[in-house]
């Protein structure tokens, strides 16, 4: 019998509509995305290399669009999808956090947060910012690269504390290594900022290293 494609991924969103996304397998899910992108190119071959290749749908989703286009019959339009769903996802988890107060809502920071930096492969240096009553403001990446105490500029972490009326920060950097253990680094530019921001009275709460699925705790740590 020859094969519909149409009726196949009608068949795939009916499913999800009917019983959700867990009645669909990784290649499905992965399938549909790339439909998103070209809406008449069969799919399915190429969402089955995808998973095959790196594992699993969760990194098929960390997975950078120069190695999603070494999958054959992954090119730069029908990775959109895979690209959208992630980014969606992440100002999703970003939205449900700001107005929260920060120690009530702090699983959700650290799930938005791993979201957004754990999959990075390259250093990225972010903050959250914090109303008086510790409420989150927003949070946005401030520097990327290879952070050094030389990279990371107080000044400019100061000049939007400012600009966002922050009364508090939470500082958070990625290790792309998996590696949780604080550099010297990281503790030199904990320092720095500490001291810059208390010059015009914003305290830093706490300083979170985030790498695969764990974090560390600066303040956990007592090295605040």
């Amino acid at each position: 019998m020859e094969y519909n494609r149409e009726g196949h991924r009608q068949r795939l969103r009916d499913r999800f509509l009917k019983a959700g996304l867990d009645s669909l397998t990784d290649f499905e899910i992965v399938e549909l995305l790339l439909t998103l992108g070209t809406p008449r190119r069969d799919c399915r071959q190429a969402a089955k290399a995808a998973v095959a290749r790196f594992g699993s749908l969760k990194a098929v989703l960390e997975a950078s669009p120069v190695d999603l286009q070494q999958v054959k019959g992954i090119g730069p339009a029908n990775a959109f999808g895979l690209q959208l769903v992630r980014a969606v996802g992440e100002r999703y988890l970003k939205d449900r956090i700001i107005g929260r107060e920060f120690i009530e809502s702090s699983e959700q920071v650290i799930e938005f947060l791993r979201h957004a930096l754990s999959s990075r492969d390259r250093e990225s240096f972010m903050v959250i910012y914090l109303n008086g009553r510790n409420q989150v403001i927003t949070a946005e990446e401030l520097f990327s690269g290879t952070l050094t105490a030389a990279a990371v500029y107080p000044r400019e972490v100061v000049k939007k504390a400012l600009a966002n009326k922050a009364a508090a920060m939470i500082l958070v950097h990625n290790h792309p290594s998996g590696n949780l253990s604080p550099s010297r680094d990281d503790r030199e530019i904990t320092r720095r900022v500490k001291e810059a921001l208390a010059t015009i009275d914003v305290a830093v709460h706490d300083h979170l290293i985030i790498a695969g699925d764990g974090y560390f705790s600066f303040a956990d740590k007592g090295e605040l």
